[in-house]
């Protein structure tokens, strides 16, 4: 006789949503999910000011506003002028004293009060910029250097104190998985803020742009504000009796002792630079070279954070099976050498397409880059510093980036003047600009291979990271 079935047990929603949410197991009853995804919403204000600054507003200035492509590179990265400083920033937020004991919360609110002024007095001050012809244009290019420092302090100050926030409110094992956490919400508020931006410009016109940007600010305080209510507790004790805080430098040393450190942040800030020279030039090159509008330029830093959730996803599959770390940054370098012979080469057959998925590849392989130093940094913090190995990481990423950044548009410029007019159209002479910043970034992503080679003998066998990253259930 048959016997009967028993009942599957039901799924509630919210299991269900545990189950397909990544990360949901570094949720604790001492830290809810939803408590952690509201704190993330930092990081959403982050992304769309990094759209915005390396995204929108470089396309717009040198596409439709006529600004010089050099002094768009100079301005786009002003803000990354405050990144070495992330380090001491953490490190200070660490012995932070405070009437109630604080430490992250008042630096997430003072960089929340600079990214907010900074966007307010942008959109002014780009316009006087764009008109050569008025009187007040010096006070245009001043205005805007002062908007594109304040964000970039805000940017920096709320990213770095609202990532150790998060590593303090988790238990150590779980602090890596919160950081990558954290990386993906960065993705995504960037992801959401390319397409809502490329919709919203479809028809360009200032009045539009003044709009978008004043929106952005306002944007950037209601979400940091919603993200830091109540998630540090007063601590009375520690208003009372502050520890003493130790010098940066004797920190700094006791951390980069044995020389791992060290030739980890060289490969960082390498691979980064050939990653982010394009940052400034994909853009417009897409609209000058391509001929491609507002709204697809902007589509393409979708594009490239569609990319790095992808692999990001690959990274947490690989990691979690103990995958080295060295040998995926090295996978996603060659990623990187692939994705930049595509953009090349869509000048040359004059294809879109192709520059769509050299673009999607480029965000593949910095993503994969990213995300396996980032972790390689996480291991190094072995000694109570991990702080500091965040800070650091961030630190030499964000300096290589303004560094590259800024020396694109300029070599774009100078390659440009320096070709003859006899050697083919206007149009011509711009390919062989972007293509010679394009090349040097080749040469720096195999320079990061060299560089690697030491780590990656160091780490022949692999490490087993069981569900390391949380991403392992992903389709």
């Amino acid at each position: 006789m048959n016997q009967p079935k028993e009942p599957l047990p039901r799924l509630t929603w919210r299991q269900f949503l545990r189950r397909i949410l990544p990360f949901a197991d570094v949720a604790t009853a001492e830290l809810p999910l939803s408590r952690l995804l509201r704190l993330s919403l930092f990081q959403i204000s982050v992304g769309m000011a990094m759209v915005l600054l390396t995204g929108t507003l470089n396309r717009v200035m040198v596409v439709e506003l006529h600004v010089p492509t050099w002094l768009v590179a100079m301005m786009v990265a002003l803000p990354l002028v405050f990144a070495p400083f992330r380090a001491l920033i953490g490190h200070r937020s660490d012995y932070h004293r405070s009437a109630f004991g604080l430490r992250r919360i008042p630096y997430l609110w003072i960089g929340s009060l600079l990214q907010f002024g900074g966007f307010a007095i942008m959109p002014f001050a780009l316009l006087l910029l764009a008109d050569a012809e008025n009187s007040l244009n010096l006070m245009g290019k001043v205005s805007a250097a002062v908007a594109f420092l304040l964000v970039g302090a805000g940017l920096h100050t709320t990213q770095t104190a609202g990532l150790a926030l998060a590593t303090d409110l988790v238990p150590a094992e779980k602090r890596p998985r919160v950081v990558a956490l954290l990386y993906v919400t960065l993705l995504v508020g960037m992801l959401v803020s390319a397409l809502l931006f490329g919709k919203l410009l479809t028809h360009f016109t200032p009045q539009l742009l003044i709009q978008l940007i004043q929106g952005a600010a306002a944007a950037t305080l209601i979400l940091n504000m919603i993200a830091l209510w109540r998630q540090e507790a007063i601590d009375r004790e520690r208003a009372a009796a502050p520890p003493v805080r130790p010098p940066f430098l004797a920190t700094w040393r006791e951390f980069s002792q044995g020389g791992r450190a060290s030739q980890l942040l060289i490969v960082v800030g390498l691979g980064t630079a050939g990653f982010t020279m394009q940052d400034i030039l994909l853009e417009p090159y897409g609209g000058q070279v391509l001929g491609m509008s507002v709204a697809q330029t902007t589509a393409l830093t979708a594009l490239l954070a569609g990319g790095t959730l992808l692999a990001f996803a690959l990274a947490a599959r690989q990691l979690g099976r103990g995958a080295n770390t060295y040998r995926l940054a090295a996978g996603g370098v060659v990623m990187g050498l692939i994705a930049f012979g595509a953009v090349i080469s869509a000048a040359l057959l004059d294809s879109t397409l192709l520059f769509r998925i050299g673009t999607g590849l480029i965000g593949f392989g910095a993503g994969l880059f990213a995300v396996s130093t980032l972790i390689a940094a996480m291991e190094l913090a072995e000694g109570g510093h991990s702080g500091l190995a965040l800070g650091a990481w961030g630190a030499v990423q964000a300096t290589a980036n303004g560094i590259a950044v800024a020396l694109g548009g300029g070599l774009r410029d100078l390659v440009t003047a320096l070709v003859p007019d006899r050697w083919g159209t206007a149009t011509e002479h711009l390919v062989i600009g972007y293509s010679a910043v394009y090349v040097i970034e080749l040469l720096l992503l195999f320079s990061t291979l060299m560089a690697l080679r030491p780590l990656l003998r160091q780490h022949l066998s692999p490490t087993p990271r069981p569900a390391t990253m949380g991403l392992q259930q992903l389709p």
